[in-house]
Parts: C-alpha cells; sequence; structure tokens
C-alpha cells in the first residue's frame, strides 16, 4: 500500500484545497491529511485564520479523500510523521516548490500543481475592515507595522485634534496617512477606529464612535473613570459593536498558555501573585505624563492583567503606597487582599525594578522572567527540582499583530473578546479611578531625584 502525506491550514475551504486533495488522494492508496493547529498556524506567521480548527478538520474530512486526519503542532513535525507512518510520498502545492527538497532524504517529494485564481488570502480580503486611526503618537508607527501582517484590515484614514503639538514625539508615518479634518468625516468613512491619543482624549473619541456604530480599539489604559466606563461599555451592547482595549499581553499566545496551567493546578491553589513593571523613562518622561499620566495610569493595566486572570477580579481590597513630585506618581505600590490569596505589583515611569512575573501556589511557582508582558518563557519550579518544566513560546515583533487579530476575530465573529473580558477591563478601570480619588493611598515623601 502507498501512502501519502499532505498539510495544510484549509482556512475558507475553497475549490482549490478541493482540488488539491483530490489529486493527493491520487498519488497513492491511503492519503492522510496533516491540519496546522491555530498555534502553529501563529507561529508561522498566519495570524488571522478564520475557521477554527474543528471547522477545518471537518471541511477536510468532507471531502471524503482523506483516509487519516492529524494535527500539525511543531516545526519539524513533518518528518516525525513520515517515519511514523512510513509514508511513500510527500506532497504540497507548487507555491512551496523547493521548499520541501530536504524531505526527499526520508521519502518521495511531490509539488501540485495550484488551482489558479483562488485563495484562501483573496477570499480573506474581500470585504476588507477599513479602520480609520485617531491620534498620532510615534505608537502609531509600530502599529502600522504590525498591521502588515494581519490581512482583511486596510487604514481608511487619520485624525488628530493636536497634529502639530508635540511633533517630536509625534508618529513618522502619520504624514503618509490620508488626513481628515473632522472625527465626524472620519467616521464617516471607517468600520472600526483606533485610538491612540492621550487618555484625557480617549474616552470622547470612543463614545461618538460607538454612537456611530463603529467598532473600537483602543490604547491601554482603557479609562481612569470607572462609571464612565461602565456606561460606556452598555451603550456598545446596545449598539451591538465591539470595543476592546489593545493591552497586547492579554492576547499573546504564551501569556494565555501560562495563566491556563497556573490555573489548572499544576502548582497547586494559587496563593500569592507579584507582578512588576517599571521603566526609567529619561527624556521620554515628560510625554508619558502628557500621554497617560504617572506611574499608575501609565503602567498598572500590564499587572492588574496578571491579577486579575489568575486571582479574579472579585478582590476585597486594594492599597497603594506611592510616591510623588510635582502631584504625578513616579511608582507605586498596589497591593491586593483576596478571601484566600493576595497579590502585589509595583509600577514606576522614573525607577527601575526586576521586571518579572512570579505566580506562588501550593505545589510549587511559576516564574516568568523579564519583561513578562512579552511573554515567551516560564518555568514551572517545584521543591524538587527534577520536576521542573521549562515552556517556550514564540512572540512575533511587537506583538500588537495579535491584539488586532483578536479585534478582527471578535468583530466577526460579534463576540466580546474572553482575552481580556469586560470584567477585567472594567476591573483596570475601577482600580486605578480608585487611586486617583486617593482612596487608600499612602503618599511618600516627595521624590528626590532629577527630573
Amino acid at each position: 500500500m502507498k501512502k501519502v502525506i499532505t498539510y495544510g491550514t484549509y482556512d475558507l475551504f475553497h475549490q482549490g484545497h478541493y482540488n488539491l486533495l483530490k489529486r493527493a488522494k491520487e498519488l497513492g492508496d491511503y492519503l492522510i491529511v496533516g491540519v496546522t493547529s491555530d498555534y502553529f498556524d501563529k507561529s508561522r506567521g498566519k495570524f488571522n485564520v478564520r475557521d477554527s480548527l474543528m471547522k477545518r478538520i471537518e471541511n477536510v474530512k468532507s471531502t471524503g479523500f482523506a483516509d487519516e486526519i492529524i494535527v500539525e503542532e511543531y516545526f519539524g513535525q513533518k518528518i516525525d510523521d513520515i517515519k511514523k507512518y512510513g509514508v511513500d510520498i510527500f506532497t504540497v502545492g507548487s507555491d512551496w516548490k523547493g521548499y520541501f527538497d530536504y524531505l526527499n532524504e526520508y521519502c518521495h517529494v511531490v509539488y501540485l500543481e495550484r488551482t489558479k485564481g483562488i485563495s484562501s488570502t483573496q477570499i480573506r480580503n474581500i470585504n476588507n475592515l477599513r479602520l480609520g486611526i485617531v491620534g498620532n503618537e510615534s505608537i502609531l508607527d509600530r502599529f502600522l507595522d504590525e498591521l502588515k501582517f494581519v490581512s482583511g484590515v486596510e487604514v481608511a484614514g487619520v485624525y488628530a485634534a493636536d497634529e502639530e503639538e508635540y511633533s517630536e514625539y509625534k508618529s513618522i508615518k502619520y504624514k503618509d496617512l490620508e488626513r481628515y479634518e473632522t472625527y465626524e468625516a472620519l467616521l464617516s468613512c471607517a468600520d472600526a477606529v483606533y485610538i491612540n491619543a492621550p487618555l484625557h482624549e480617549r474616552l470622547l473619541y470612543m463614545e461618538k464612535a460607538v454612537k456611530a456604530g463603529k467598532h473600537v480599539l483602543t490604547e491601554f489604559p482603557f479609562c481612569s473613570d470607572y462609571r464612565k466606563a461602565k456606561k460606556l461599555m452598555e451603550l456598545a451592547q446596545k449598539q451591538h459593536v465591539i470595543l476592546m482595549e489593545g493591552l497586547k499581553t492579554a492576547y499573546c499566545p504564551a501569556f494565555g498558555k501560562m495563566v491556563s496551567l497556573a490555573r489548572s493546578g499544576q502548582i497547586g491553589k494559587i496563593v500569592n501573585v507579584e507582578a512588576n513593571f517599571t521603566q526609567i523613562l529619561g527624556e521620554g518622561l515628560n510625554n508619558q505624563i502628557r500621554i497617560a499620566g504617572g506611574s499608575v495610569e501609565s503602567l498598572a493595566a500590564y499587572p492588574l492583567l496578571a491579577v486579575f486572570k489568575l486571582l479574579g477580579t472579585n478582590y476585597k481590597r486594594v492599597s497603594f503606597v506611592t510616591q510623588k513630585e510635582n502631584h504625578i506618581d513616579m511608582i507605586t505600590k498596589l497591593n491586593f487582599i483576596y478571601e484566600d490569596a493576595m497579590a502585589g505589583a509595583v509600577v514606576s515611569i522614573h525607577s527601575k525594578a526586576e521586571g518579572d512575573l512570579v505566580i506562588s501556589g501550593t505545589k510549587g511557582y511559576i516564574y516568568v522572567p523579564a519583561p513578562w508582558w512579552k511573554t515567551e518563557f516560564f518555568e514551572v519550579r517545584y521543591e524538587d527540582i527534577n520536576k521542573n518544566r521549562k515552556y517556550f513560546y514564540k512572540f512575533d515583533g511587537e506583538g500588537l499583530r495579535y491584539e488586532i487579530v483578536e479585534f478582527l476575530y471578535n468583530i466577526r465573529d460579534s463576540r466580546n473578546g474572553f482575552l481580556m473580558t469586560e470584567d477585567d477591563v472594567l476591573a483596570e478601570c475601577k482600580v486605578i479611578d480608585q487611586f486617583l480619588s486617593n482612596v487608600d493611598v499612602t503618599v511618600l515623601d516627595s521624590y528626590c531625584g532629577d527630573i
């Protein structure tokens, strides 16, 4: 019996996929089809696969050509599978011609002609989401660079009320985009907006977009006013639009894997979480204060994400110890008390501490080294070091592409995000609001360093 194996994502299953599988089946007596997992697709740079793994498997199965379907989960698996299943022929589309020649050492490699004029990428790019951009802060450059890796989105244009002010801190690429004189004009030409304006302006931009029926992706933190944030989310639900905070760590595959592992009981019951995010901004300090404010508004969203994902949002108390200069908090420690756990975080915009994440449990602990908010590696550690396990994941680019993909998924499926839920966002707003309201805040002597 001659065994044939082929691999693919098979997203948005179309006639080209059908034809390729039919030709693959004709090469032998038994066809094995490898369908790539979601994580493996992302690790290969395919960030916006539309169909779920189960749907893609079902589509392949429905053709009747596959005698066996397996899931491809890692680089190097093709060689392992060829050996495991005793494969005689490896086949794939001709657009990969030459790439898999190294497999000739293990079996015969055949490149099949693809059906011309059709591809999953072309289908994804039909009816692109028109994205309007609000603000021209320097993060826009990184956002536009990351946007290139995600198909199905096109920039409708930009609007910024203060496009000349603080020009030394602005986006370099802003000038290359079509500019609108008013926000209303931009909204009329867009399906959704990405907001990177200073924090004190974001709420108004979000509200206008939601009332206009436009989806919103906004930079973090979402808002510093809990009540207004809650009302805005209720309005978004009534308008049936997506309202999402762009906190990249929440959408990073490795962070999600780490949280799942921690909550699965691998380290026992979680009793403490310690997460730090500190920076010495130097010449960029005043600009950061202009955009977001002090340490809590600028950085607390990251450790709050870790605390809430690991321990939930039903804490009993949160208190703060802070040091200020000219009424701006330069460094702040947050302390959480839960019914049966605790958590702490240090955030700073003008001093430095180890930026790691430690999750303590009754059986062991998880250590995520700095910068933990760009999670690529974490280790599960036990009293018996022989049981320790290390986990490695790929973190692509700046990480913004993950949040863009999630934004598209949420719009397409008309769902509220589960990687960062409304409860997570509101809990974040509540903590920031409490700090700014000076509730349970201890202020130390003013900072004495150079600013």
